[in-house]
């Protein structure tokens, strides 16, 4: 690739990593193409379709997922790993729209996304059953409890990423809490002041 060429990729990159973490996964092609100051014909050059641009743009995201599930698979005790698995996933994903949306919807031009978004998941799978069979986890929980976590946590609106961190670790808190086999009530860390609205 030459050097312009180069510049461009990793300008284009640069924007749409920006533009879906702060505004969701519509945000269209021409205008990606307009902040990174090029056509969306050298947009569609570099990636063939928006779908193969979200999973470059969102490669080394996933990457940090599949290591914080590793690192949670390795704990001893299946229930603090499976913690901090949904603490530390809810945290990435309440900075980062766009990867959390990517990482809970389907990409069917993304292959190579989705098969690492499986993998990482099989992995969380794993760890599920290994919470459940030493008493910890409940019974009736099942992945798709894990994915609706992570796409309410996805929904959290407050005026600044760390506000938003701090509310998406209360969310994890209630929710470990309801997926505990016996549940205990733990205090929960400080609450945030949200928009009740949208407006």
């Amino acid at each position: 690739m030459r050097s312009d060429a180069r510049d461009n990729h990793e300008r284009i990159l640069l924007v749409a990593r920006a533009a879906f973490a702060a505004e969701g996964l519509d945000v269209p092609i021409r205008d990606i193409a307009r902040r990174a100051d090029v056509g969306v014909a050298t947009v569609y050059r570099h990636f063939r379709t928006k779908e193969a641009l979200l999973a470059e743009a969102f490669a080394e995201q996933l990457a940090r997922c599949a290591t914080v599930v590793a690192e949670g698979a390795a704990a001893d005790d299946p229930w603090d790993g499976f913690c901090q698995v949904v603490g530390k996933l809810m945290e990435m994903h309440a900075l980062d729209r766009g990867f959390a949306r990517a990482f809970t919807s389907q990409l069917p031009e993304a292959a190579v996304f989705a098969a690492e978004r499986d993998r990482t998941l099989r992995a969380v799978l794993a760890l599920i059953r290994r919470a459940k069979d030493a008493g910890s986890l409940r019974p009736d929980f099942v992945l798709e409890d894990f994915a609706m976590a992570l796409m309410a946590n996805e929904g959290i609106r407050a005026e600044s990423p760390q506000l938003r961190v701090a509310a998406s670790r209360r969310f994890a808190a209630l929710m470990l809490q309801s997926f505990q086999a016996h549940p205990t009530t733990a205090p929960l860390p400080p609450a945030v002041r949200l928009p009740l609205s949208r407006a």
